[in-house]
């Protein structure tokens, strides 16, 4: 029988498996030194790791976005990397985490998220893609892919721009 999921906020314990999982995932080092480089660097910064038992399975970051634009735009962050294990993909962990990273980021303030990824997988957690509101990634070769989502309703009418990483995005 199979231990159930558990999904919580990462602790000093689980690193070197949530590296392991970042670089099993992407299939490079790029990713998990990433994450590393965030967690150094990134306030605030939410990891969360899903767990099977005692085993990290999944891991998801975020980090302060900052929106470069003609207004102010709202407090947000960048969903960046989501890991799974290529073994235990397909069975919901993914789904488990973004769920569970979403519902936390009101709690430390975030009122949009935003994430570079397929627009038909990211739709069920209700993210739209950010071209059309006027909201960039890098540039506008990634407009079919770039995505947002309000954490607290409007936060992003008429907000438009560039919407910039945190500088250790810069090394992938």
């Amino acid at each position: 029988m199979q231990p159930s999921l558990t999904i919580r906020l990462e602790g000093p314990a689980d690193l070197s498996q949530i590296e392991g999982v970042v670089r099993r995932a992407f299939g490079r080092p790029d990713e998990a030194q990433l994450v590393n480089a965030l967690r150094r660097s990134a306030s605030p910064f939410l990891s969360l790791v899903a767990l099977h038992g005692d085993h990290v399975v999944g891991h998801v970051a975020l980090s302060p976005v900052a929106i470069e634009g003609p207004r102010a735009g709202p407090i947000s962050a960048g969903l960046a990397p989501l890991s799974v294990l290529p073994e235990t993909q397909r069975h919901g962990i993914g789904a488990a985490l973004m769920k569970a990273a979403l519902s936390e980021c009101s709690s430390i303030g975030w009122e949009a998220v935003f994430l570079l990824g397929e627009p038909l997988y990211y739709a069920r957690f209700g993210f739209e893609v950010a071209a059309p509101r006027g909201l960039h990634y890098e540039s506008h070769a990634f407009d079919h892919a770039f995505q947002c989502r309000e954490i607290r309703r409007g936060a992003l009418v008429g907000v438009t721009g560039w919407v910039r990483y945190h500088e250790a995005f810069a090394g992938l």
